[in-house]
């Protein structure tokens, strides 16, 4: 095997696969990528045997082939090179090490056998839709923060994707919860997903996902079974195994007679709650909301430095049903006020409920708040 290539276009497609190796492993082959030189394009492939990322490049080739380098070290030289340089590598094939030259410098890297690799994108997907870059990372953003961290709990790790129908209208739907906040976001499903089954998407796979999203702004192509996802997203291709598990009956926790309904801007409610917050370091330590006619108390306390409060009234707060405290844990509050953009809608039924949150002008996403005891 022997290619050439840009520093600048080799570094980008090393950052986006070898993300994906994990630091620590038992298989010395996975913290190795894939290096596949062909057709006069360059693939190169990383794995964890969870998720798979295959990010193609131009490349000079002179001879085809294909071998494996350590991901880390490779990404580190590389990353190091000065900009403009081109890159050239060969491999001997078998036992040889790959060497590695740029300008006058040169090196060469232990390979392991390419047959040692682990293959993930075998296999059929049958159920195929895209959807616009812009609305998956929205789907993403307004529901990832509520993935659950408790490895016990592993089908509560990942965003739920399903289609089903909101008021009749066919839609796609994510949901994400960790027992304490539930999001659920939904835009019109797209075609050729109306057969599709549910599934878990990994955190991990979420978070891969969405740094390449933040690069694109074209389509992009998903495909899934009932065991694998696969994002393409122009040169790079995500594939992931989806989390064996049922995901809980989640509609069953949204409350629906909540009619005490609050209203406030966003940015005053978002600004008040960090300041009453900060009075405290715990960050489970609750903010409490009392409400009358058109007036919000926020207000929190901390045995170690005191108490904080701050009213919002007048043309900031709409509320007109009686008499009401409740307290939220203060991060939850600002991971769902994050993604809302116009009036902040709460809607509550008394101090230990369940209560709903939703964006006043945007009903494609809502947020339900479990409470704290104040």
């Amino acid at each position: 095997m022997k290619f050439k290539a840009d520093r600048a276009t080799l570094l980008k497609a090393l950052a986006h696969v070898q993300s994906v190796v994990e630091k620590r492993n038992t298989l010395p082959i996975l913290a190795n990528i894939l290096i596949n030189a062909r057709d006069g394009r360059l693939a190169l492939t990383a794995t964890d045997m969870e998720i798979a990322v295959v990010q193609e490049a131009a490349a000079n080739v002179s001879q085809e082939g294909a071998t494996t380098a350590p991901a880390a070290t490779l990404y580190e030289i590389v990353r190091k090179l000065p900009e403009g340089v081109e890159v050239e590598f060969e491999h001997g094939g078998g036992d040889a090490a790959l060497v590695l030259r740029a300008g006058r410098f040169a090196t060469s890297l232990n390979a392991l056998p390419v047959d040692d690799f682990p293959v993930m994108t075998a296999g059929s997907l049958p159920h195929r839709f895209s959807l616009p870059a812009r609305m998956l990372r929205g789907m993403i953003d307004r529901t990832r923060f509520a993935i659950s961290t408790e490895e016990t709990r592993y089908y509560l790790n990942g965003i739920y994707l399903h289609a089903t129908e909101s008021e009749g209208t066919p839609v796609l739907r994510a949901v994400a919860t960790d027992g304490h906040r539930l999001a659920r976001v939904e835009e019109r499903l797209p075609e050729g997903a109306s057969g599709m089954p549910g599934v878990i998407v990994p955190r991990k796979t979420i978070a891969e996902l969405r740094k390449l999203l933040e690069e694109t702004s074209d389509e992009v192509a998903i495909a899934l079974s009932d065991t694998r996802i696969q994002f393409s997203l122009g040169p790079v291709t995500l594939t992931s195994k989806l989390i064996d598990g049922t995901f809980p009956e989640y509609e069953r926790v949204i409350p629906r007679g909540n009619d005490k309904i609050l209203r406030v801007a966003k940015k005053d409610f978002a600004e008040a709650v960090g300041r009453v917050a900060a009075i405290s370091l715990e960050r489970a330590r609750p903010v409490k909301l009392s409400l009358a006619r058109d007036l919000l108390v926020l207000s929190a306390a901390s045995p170690e430095h005191g108490t904080a409060t701050e009213e919002l009234d007048g043309a900031r707060v709409h509320y007109d049903s009686g008499p009401l405290e409740i307290g939220f844990q203060a991060r939850y509050i600002t991971d769902i006020t994050d993604q809302i953009e116009g009036e902040v809608e709460f809607l509550l039924a008394d101090g230990g409920a369940p209560t709903v949150v939703r964006d006043a002008g945007d009903m494609s996403a809502l947020y339900v708040l479990m409470p704290m005891r104040v």
